[in-house]
């Protein structure tokens, strides 16, 4: 179950006595509203934060990040038309090419950052965040929330969309490209994932949870 605060998950946190990241000072903090922050006295760091919104607006954005990874995985991103020609490819099917060209380091990576690591970050928020939303201790809660940090270092979404502009502008003269519903709907992706990461406050949960630092909260 969760020990913490009973109040709604949205409305106000309740926290420990949390040492600073960046020079150790002890600190407890008070009961933070949302889009409220607590600060480190010593150096001015920021402890915690309580989100505008709470929980709901985390899993909302969580929410449309899983609908637009869907579209942009399930309809055609680019169609190149060259000499006659119309190459229709998807995200999937841009690792599938460069595996294909003898290029499999790269097609993994490709294919790690832009589809397996947002998918297991989104699902995994989700999961979470609706664990705590519903009060429930479903398995696994507090395994998939240490490993959302170590996810999102692998999503690299902004960096394939840089790597696509690129090649807009290197085939602009050799082939006539047309955009698909993937293509937008990977913008928007981009969009509410960082905003979804934003709204993310891990040590919150990790205090819904009753559960810090690898140990069971007491009381």
């Amino acid at each position: 179950m969760f020990p913490m605060s009973q109040r709604h998950p949205s409305v106000t946190f309740y926290a420990e006595l949390i040492a600073c990241h960046e020079c150790d000072t002890l600190s407890q903090i008070p009961a933070l509203a949302p889009g409220r922050a607590a600060r480190c006295r010593c150096c001015g760091c920021v402890l915690l934060r309580n989100p505008k919104g709470g929980l709901d607006r985390s899993i909302a954005l969580y929410g449309a990040a899983l609908i637009l990874l869907l579209l942009a995985n399930a309809f055609p991103f680019l169609t190149l038309e060259i000499q006659g020609r119309s190459e229709i490819t998807n995200i999937f099917g841009a690792s599938r090419a460069l595996y294909n060209a003898g290029m499999g380091e790269l097609a993994v990576v490709v294919f790690l950052t832009t589809i397996l690591a947002p998918a297991l970050l989104i699902t995994s928020s989700l999961y979470v965040l609706l664990g705590v939303r519903s009060r429930r201790p479903l398995p696994g809660l507090r395994t998939a929330l240490s490993w959302i940090s170590q996810l999102q270092m692998w999503v690299m979404l902004d960096v394939f969309m840089l790597g696509v502009l690129v090649a807009f502008v290197k085939l602009g003269n050799m082939a006539t490209m047309h955009i698909g519903i993937s293509l937008f709907a990977f913008v928007g992706l981009i969009l509410v994932s960082a905003a979804a990461t934003a709204a993310f406050e891990p040590q919150l949960l990790w205090q819904q949870i009753g559960y810090r630092r690898g140990k069971p909260h007491a009381g």
